[in-house]
This record gives structure tokens, sequence and C-alpha cells, in this order.
């Protein structure tokens, strides 16, 4: 005869009734039993879904997907895939673009509804823009530089040698998708012959060779010195700023845990999306804290860590990421994400927003009267002290 249930007293790290968690099942090994049909691969890259810590409970949406497995569209030039709220459903505020250009290789000159961000992954990359006021602006981008470019500007992206450009774009807008891009060749293509002799001043056959179709991506020779462009393109000084170098600032947290740069309007010309890059080195993690102002939509580039997102309910559920892989983090849901591998964790925050802002758990309990405090964690007021009494951005591997 099996015992009653519910009869246990929850405890410390185990906290539910009926009790969550692998933990909780000894003495009923058949409890574990997957018999049906499995993917060890797959299951190999989520161990804290298969065997979730005890604290974790209930279900919410799912806050994890990775380029890894979207669509790769391939063209002769290089290639792009992509995560829309149409693949990825808790991404309603940010979709993102993972795109290589090959070093010649050409995205052709386009516009959007919605504004761009981005940060260079690897390689170097020309950047060509018209900013509103009417003054162009060229520029080469590397690895850790950022672009932002207000909706409606237009654009071109062109790959660099020896290794051509791989960066990663941000929309603020969930809906936004490679394929519904303004493109110049498409334009052209759908515009009366008579009009465009009109427009520019030149007789109709100047255009008999025009694409029929978009380019979007396509190969072309690699541009020389860049001085040369910037005169041939009329770039003048006072151009506006689309370009930040985020890897040459100082990092605004930063301890032997890791380290966090931001760029925001407060120090970059990006008006909707700020973000932040966020280092953490091997057994520590990016403290518990929330974001009160909007989503996060992060990027992984490097490394292995989980990630436990605390919402109403309760609900607490923990999943794992690595290189490739997005997270989705709700507004003002508690969260923490930790290195579980034996090299650095890093990975991007990006937020529809003008500004950066976090709440810190730990700042916030260091900032409630010590008795308040006690009385709701029934821990000693001279325990409470010793909490940190800044925001640490990163939590350091104790004894470090």
């Amino acid at each position: 005869m099996t015992d009653a249930p519910h009869h246990e007293t929850p405890t410390f790290g185990n906290p539910d009734l009926p009790p969550e968690g692998e933990v909780n099942t000894a003495g009923d090994p058949q409890s574990l039993r997957m018999p049906g049909p499995q993917n060890p691969v797959i299951e190999s890259q989520f161990p804290n879904q298969i065997d979730a810590p005890a604290t974790d409970v209930g279900t919410q949406a799912f806050f994890w997907s990775s380029f890894n497995i979207s669509p790769r569209r391939v063209q002769r030039g290089g290639w792009a895939r992509e995560l829309t709220q149409h693949d990825f459903a808790i991404s309603d505020e940010i979709a993102g673009v993972n795109m290589y250009l090959e070093a010649g290789g050409i995205r052709e000159l386009h516009w959007h509804q919605t504004a761009e961000w981005a940060i260079m992954t690897r390689g170097r990359c020309r950047v060509t823009t018209l900013g509103r006021t009417g003054l162009p602006s060229v520029e080469d981008v590397e690895e850790g530089d950022l672009w932002f470019f207000p909706a409606g500007t237009p654009h071109s992206l062109q790959g660099l040698g020896p290794d051509g450009a791989e960066f990663v774009l941000a929309f603020d807008d969930g809906d936004q998708s490679e394929s519904n891009t303004l493109l110049l060749s498409e334009w052209f293509a759908h515009t009366p012959p008579d009009v465009l002799a009109k427009n520019f001043g030149v007789a109709q056959e100047a255009f008999q060779d025009i694409p029929l179709h978009g380019l979007w991506i396509f190969p072309g020779d690699e541009p020389g010195p860049l001085e040369d462009d910037q005169a041939a393109a009329g770039v003048e000084w006072g151009s506006e700023a689309v370009i930040f170098r985020m890897s040459r600032t100082a990092p605004r947290f930063e301890n032997s845990g890791g380290s966090i740069r931001i760029a925001d309007s407060s120090n970059f010309a990006s008006t909707t999306v700020a973000a932040a890059l966020t280092v953490v080195n091997p057994g520590s993690m990016r403290e518990l804290h929330w974001h009160p102002n909007a989503d996060e939509w992060q990027y992984y580039l490097q490394g292995q860590g989980r990630m436990t997102v605390f919402n109403t309910g309760p609900h607490a559920n923990t999943t794992d990421f690595r290189a490739g892989d997005v997270g989705v983090v709700r507004r003002n849901l508690g969260h923490y994400v930790e290195n579980t591998g034996d090299e650095p964790l890093v990975y991007l925050e990006t937020f529809r927003s003008s500004r950066y802002e976090e709440v810190s758990l730990a700042n916030w309990l260091a900032h409630v009267p010590p008795a308040l405090a006690a009385a709701h964690l029934n821990i000693p007021p001279e325990v409470l002290a010793t909490f940190p009494r800044t925001t640490q951005g990163i939590t350091p591997l104790r004894g470090q």
C-alpha cells in the first residue's frame, strides 16, 4: 500500500506541495520512466528541463528559442536566418536576424518600416546610410561595434576581407522579417519606365538592364579604402552618429565574476533599442533582478548557462542556453543567468526602450529597513546587513 499523497512537509529548496522535481521521487523510480519516443541529442541540450530544480513550479510561455533551429536562407554572397514572433510567440517586442556576408558580399540598398539595431559578432563590414537630415554616412565596423538606423533610414551592408561579416540585427517590432524589407531593386522594377526617366532626368533606355527581381544578398567586389568611399558619397562632418564602438567603452558593472557594458540613449544615438553586453565567468551568475521598462531579448554568443524565470502564480521555470540561442524575459519578471560551463558565458541583452533599467533584488533588500526585511524572510538583521548594498550586475563565484 502506498503512502497517502500530499503528507510531506515543505523544506528549504523544496517548497511545494505536492513536491516537484526528480529529487522527490526517491523510492519510486518508476516515476522517472520515459518509455515513449525520444530524441537524446535534444534532451542532452536541456538538462534543467529533463531534471528541473525542485524549486521550479508550474508552467509559463516557453522563453527559449534558437537561431540554430531557424531555416537559413542562402544566396550567393551570404545568408540569413531569423526569429520573429511568428516563430517565437513570446517575442513580440523584438525580432532578430543572424546574417553573414562574404568578403565583398552585399546586403542590397534597402530600408525598413521599423528601426534596426545591430551588433557585429565576427569580421568587418562597411555600412552606408542616408540620415533624416540628408547627410550620408559611410563607416567600417568590426566585432563588438553597434549600429542603429531609425525606421525609414536607407542603408546597405557589405562584407570586408578577409573573412566577411557576421552580425545580429534586432528590430523594434516582433513581426519584422527579412522578407518584408523595402528593396531598391524591387522598387525600380515596379515603377513605370517613363516615371523612372522623369524622376532621374535620363532616357528610359538607361534602365533597360535593371534587375527585375529583388537582389537581397549578392556577391560583389570588395570595396576600396574607406576614405575613397566616404569622399565619393559626399560624407561631411556632422553626419548623424549611427555607429557605436561598444567594445571600447568602460563596463557599467565589473568584478571578478564578469562585466556588463551598456549602450542606450545616454551614450549612443539609439532611441528605441537599449542593450547590455554581459560576460559571466565560470561559476558566477547574473544576479537576481528584473527590468521594469521592457522585455529582455537575449542572444547567446559564447559558452553555456541556465536561466530561471520567476512569475506570478507562482511559476518558476529553468532552461538551458548555448551559443546561438535566444531567450526572452517579460518585463518585471525576476530572473538570473548562471554560467554552467568552463568558459566565459557571453550574451547580449536588448530592450525595446531608449534606456537601460534594472532592479537588483539584493540592492532592494539592502535599502529596506532591516527589521522589515527580517520579518519577511526570517533572516537575522545582522545577516541582512552583509547583503550587497549596490547593484552588482554579476555575482562572483564565492571566494573570488
